[in-house]
């Protein structure tokens, strides 16, 4: 899925300019303080079903989709109808979310937010803001520093004083539960964090993954002990352990990866910028192109209940591959431009996320697609 953030430095992602200007306009940079908008609870507005939806996935059987100003939005009909969420802590931007049972969720967002629902997604708490995982990383980095003597600590703690100077406004941008209790968040500027008690408490991973420039994380997400973070200009990191240590894995693209994906034979599949998308069967040591038709961004990509996999491009053009990535074909499914995720429903939908909410595409096109 892809992450769309703000940044008065850095430029954090290359985004449509219609996103953008949405993003833009949700987010008032002049009119209202970020630490305000930690403290501003979400409204609720009726209108929230047309906003801008950044992420959708499943919690159980319900549908739950997170976009600006805070909105979460929930279906219990398979996304022929939705509600918003009542109780929402904060109104910044919400980016990702993820249930790894149907009662227990996690969504982030700008200003470094984590916020925990045990209840379906009806009511949220702030788990974690930007100033206390600024704080946490400082932490981490002192203490490595105090082990470890040299330039490479000293420049480790410097970085990390200065996120703690610019206060919370660092973006989260993917979210991972394994389970009630291991959980793990990246976002801007490198940030990554862990959680090994359902959120209570978290830890630094900066100091674990090697991307000592601080390339923006978009996606964490794994099996087992198997853990994938990407990221920008080629970012593409690995852990084996549970995400006690982190590999980097070297890529024939320099260019942003929105997600990667595993294959039911355990090929990895990572797209990103301008239609690209590589496969590997081999843990990452060589990669094939997988030709997907035009250079559009993808944004999402999902493996579906009969095995296949889809992927979803800028443009609302959905690819699917039957044959474990090798290639990909085009669906006959109206595109939903600016399509930002995407998940299937429990009946077999397929529910899109984008700059005008949600659409549903009905089980009968998509299964009539699938056999063609």
């Amino acid at each position: 899925m892809m992450r769309l953030l703000l940044s008065s430095g850095r430029s954090v992602v290359p985004i449509t300019a219609l996103l953008a200007a949405v993003l833009t306009f949700s987010v008032p940079v002049a009119a209202a303080p970020v630490a305000d908008l930690l403290e501003l609870p979400a409204a609720v507005n009726a209108r929230a079903i047309r906003s801008l939806q950044l992420a959708v996935t499943r919690a159980g059987e319900r549908l739950v989709a997170v976009g600006e100003r805070g909105t979460v939005l929930l279906s219990d009909d398979h996304g022929r109808s939705w509600r918003q969420a009542a109780r929402v802590p904060v109104s910044v931007a919400l980016t990702d979310v993820h249930f790894p049972t149907p009662q227990l969720g996690w969504a982030v967002g700008h200003s470094g937010v984590v916020l925990h629902t045990a209840d379906g997604g009806e009511s949220w708490e702030r788990q974690l803001d930007g100033k206390q995982a600024a704080q946490l990383v400082l932490d981490d980095a002192q203490a490595q520093a105090g082990e470890q003597a040299g330039e490479q600590a000293a420049r480790r703690v410097r970085e990390a004083e200065s996120l703690v100077a610019d206060g919370p406004d660092k973006p989260l941008l993917g979210v991972h539960f394994a389970d009630a209790r291991r959980g793990w968040v990246v976002g801007a500027y490198g940030l990554a964090l862990a959680t090994t008690d359902g959120g209570k408490s978290w830890h630094s991973l900066m100091g674990r993954i090697p991307n000592p420039r601080g390339k923006h994380l978009y996606q964490v997400g794994g099996d087992g002990a198997l853990l994938l973070v990407s990221g920008e200009q080629g970012a593409l990191f690995r852990s084996t352990d549970g995400g006690a240590s982190f590999a980097e894995v070297r890529t024939p693209y320099a260019g942003t990866y929105f997600g990667v994906l595993r294959t039911r034979s355990d090929a990895v599949i990572a797209f990103g910028l301008r239609g690209n998308a590589w496969r590997s069967t081999d843990g990452g040591a060589n990669w094939e192109r997988v030709d997907t038709g035009q250079p559009v961004t993808i944004a999402a990509g999902h493996p579906l209940k009969d095995g296949s996999l889809l992927l979803g491009d800028e443009s609302g053009r959905l690819l699917r591959s039957t044959d474990d990535g090798h290639s990909v074909s085009a669906l006959a499914v109206p595109p939903a431009a600016g399509l930002t995720g995407f998940v299937q429903a429990a009946d077999g939908a397929l529910i899109l996320s984008g700059p005008r909410g949600l659409t549903r595409v009905e089980p009968d096109l998509l299964l009539s697609e699938l056999k063609k």
